[in-house]
């Protein structure tokens, strides 16, 4: 207890540190931007600091804020709108305490992942703007609730959040007669059940896209719609032009070309999108062979176009709970605030656009995309994993699994017309080699290259044996 009498932390807030946590030490800081006594969302936002003399990996660590339900029948779910770790790195789960009290039934539990580091002597974590709603949208009371305080508008020492490192004590009181206990030593003798299965008979679909144009009769046939008229995302005014959608040789086959074209007005701007007809896809692998331009064909560069692979069910009213979608958006010349290359892996919950209000979270990388790419996402009942060529570059957990049935989506538009204002036509492309899915398997990235290379070796162009419901 010496070192947080030295740093003039609540000592008085700490019960006795098991022998297990006894060399890492942690505190948290709180504040909310939701401080009325019922509100819309609980906004508890956190950090975390290292005030021990060894460096504590984050995926250790938990952080509990207690509550009181408003019903025993009542759902909530997680949403992180920003973190100086990155919200692809934070989790949210609740949990149900085993002895209720009169401001405590519940908690909200923070986690991270690999991907939030470590934190050394002296760091904190930085500003983590978290929140959870009921699942219903109803209004909330938290003004009973034992971690909340509208008072702390701004980050001090909060007690009423409790820290755990290994699953042991480490800061803050909990309710009476909840003292969170470390995990068991030993793993289950039952592995984890959903995932990881390879059936060679599930239900897939895959297409490498060899059509003649954009009005061949067989891309209706095979369950896809190429969009026309005009309507968002993007520009208003724009235009989706199915001429723009092609089918060029490249190599020993043919890929699907997505062009933009543009003389900086929404009336000059033509964009493209294919989508499936068929509302069908949900847990599964999702995966497509995406070539990104950074540059256009001709004309002046820095338009803030948006390149794109997604998933989405759609959203049929503000706030529907039923909305999801998974993006891959690749900006070439930014947007949306960013002026270089990135890349944004998005997963949704809903959404309300007037007034705007997003439940989201995302992944990004800023660096040049430019050329081929492999794009994966898997989706199981546990979390929404992002693959960039093999590698992990998100993980999304609740609240933002799919509910029912999605589309899969190909689209290239313009975010706005402030990246580039001349009025020089230029044109960018978006080429696609295939897609691939594969209902209610999690396939590694080695084992969708290995399926779509066996459909090509056996002469398969197309098909799809996935149920319509």
């Amino acid at each position: 207890m010496a070192v947080c009498t030295a740093a003039g932390l609540a000592c008085a807030a700490l019960t006795a540190l098991p022998a297990s946590a006894a060399q890492d030490s942690l505190s948290a800081q709180y504040r909310t931007s939701a401080s009325g006594a019922t509100a819309d969302q609980v906004e508890p936002w956190l950090e975390l600091t290292n005030t021990g003399s060894t460096s504590v990996p984050l995926s250790h660590v938990t952080v509990r804020y207690y509550f009181k339900s408003d019903g025993p029948s009542v759902g909530y779910k997680f949403a992180c709108s920003w973190a100086v770790k990155g919200c692809a790195n934070i989790t949210g789960t609740f949990g149900t305490l085993t002895s209720p009290t009169a401001t405590a039934d519940r908690y909200l539990e923070i986690g991270f992942t690999a991907g939030a580091g470590s934190l050394t002597p002296g760091q904190n974590t930085g500003d983590m703007q978290l929140r959870f709603y009921r699942a219903d949208w109803q209004t909330i009371t938290q003004s009973d609730d034992y971690s909340f305080s509208g008072a702390q508008t701004s980050y001090a020492n909060w007690s009423k959040v409790t820290v755990q490192d290994n699953g042991s004590l480490v800061w803050g009181t909990p309710p009476a007669g909840n003292t969170p206990t470390p995990p068991p030593t030993s793993p289950p003798t039952t592995p984890p059940t959903g995932g990881g299965g390879t059936d060679p008979n599930a239900p897939a679909l895959f297409d490498d896209f060899s059509y003649s144009t954009s009005s061949d009769a067989a891309i209706q046939q095979h369950g896809w719609t190429v969009k026309s008229g005009q309507g968002g995302p993007g520009v208003a005014g724009a235009t989706w032009s199915p001429q723009d959608l092609t089918f060029v040789a490249d190599g020993s086959g043919k890929v699907m070309n997505l062009k933009l074209t543009t003389d900086g007005t929404a009336a000059g701007t033509r964009e493209t999108e294919i989508q499936t007809t068929a509302q069908k896809f949900k847990n599964g692998t999702y995966a497509a062979r995406v070539k990104f331009n950074d540059t256009p064909t001709g004309g002046p560069d820095g338009d803030h176009v948006n390149q794109t692979f997604f998933n989405f069910t759609p959203l049929n009213a503000p706030m529907d709970p039923n909305y999801s979608e998974q993006d891959f958006e690749y900006l070439p010349n930014g947007g949306w605030g960013e002026t270089q290359n990135i890349m944004y892996e998005t997963s949704w919950e809903t959404y309300n656009p007037d007034p705007w209000n997003a439940v989201n979270t995302h992944g990004q990388q800023y660096e040049s995309l430019d050329g081929w790419h492999n794009l994966q996402i898997t989706i199981d009942n546990t979390s929404i994993t992002y693959y960039i060529d093999g590698q992990v570059v998100a993980t999304h957990g609740e609240p933002y699994l799919p509910e029912g049935g999605q589309f899969i989506d190909f689209n290239h538009w313009l975010i706005d017309l402030a990246g580039q204002t001349g009025s020089t036509p230029r044109s960018y492309n978006e080429q696609v080699d295939y897609v691939y899915f594969v209902k209610d398997q999690v396939l590694s990235p080695a084992q969708v290259q290995s399926a779509v290379s066996g459909l090509r070796t056996a002469g398969t162009a197309f098909k799809d044996t996935v149920p319509s419901s």
